[in-house]
């Protein structure tokens, strides 16, 4: 994987990996989630006494992707960034990938947050703006099987599909988590569930304005 073919997937996964991975060996892990991850309460409430420094609470849904809570959890959102990325950013080009990844972002933070508005569970890591990726990569490559259903084309019945596929092992995964101290049953399946299909659809949604902006002068 040369960089001059993958320059954003490239980047974001360096970028990730080395910040994620000073936070971990420095054991500032604890005060970078409260600092910088995004929790939905820090927007209706300010959670710090005056004078402590944060990251606004709006642009948490960005800074939280530099921020993951092992070596695993960085390994496996690289990986799958590596394998889905680079493909993604040679359909849409790397300006349009840039755009997707902070959409995914963005998406999943506010799905997270409209789920439970009131949560004090933060949202860490990558996860919702590779969910987006994976979204749109889906989307991009794979190819519709299944036939038109009433008035639905082939190809709304496959981003039906895919959607709901995603939903299924999104609900799952969330489903299984167990409930940490601090946090509610509710809040786990708020971001362990709500958060990536938010990031998902939103990828779904912008794969094909962006290839079709990519690609407007072909």
């Amino acid at each position: 994987m040369k960089f001059r073919d993958f320059p954003a997937t490239i980047t974001i996964c360096a970028i990730t990996a080395l910040v994620s991975a000073v936070i971990l060996i420095t054991r500032q892990l604890p005060d970078a989630v409260v600092l910088a991850g995004f929790i939905p309460a820090r927007l209706q409430t300010e959670l710090f006494a005056p004078g402590t420094w944060a990251v606004p609470a709006l642009l948490t849904p960005f800074s939280t992707l530099f921020i993951h809570a092992g070596a695993l959890q960085i390994f496996f959102n690289v990986l799958m960034l590596v394998i889905t990325g680079q493909k993604t950013e040679q359909a849409i080009g790397w300006p349009q990938f840039v755009l997707l990844y902070a959409f995914g972002a963005f998406a999943s933070a506010a799905t997270y947050y409209l789920v439970a508005p009131d949560a004090m569970w933060p949202l860490l890591g990558m996860n919702g703006a590779l969910s987006a990726v994976i979204g749109a990569y889906s989307l991009l490559y794979g190819q519709p099987r299944n036939p038109p259903i009433g008035p639905f084309s082939a190809r709304t019945v496959h981003v039906a599909w895919l959607a709901a596929a995603w939903t299924a092992i999104s609900v799952l995964g969330a489903l299984i988590q167990p409930v940490s101290a601090g946090s509610s049953a509710w809040e786990v399946f708020a971001w362990g569930a709500a958060a990536p299909i938010g990031g998902f659809l939103a990828g779904l949604a912008a794969a094909r304005p962006l290839f079709m902006w990519h690609w407007r002068k072909a």
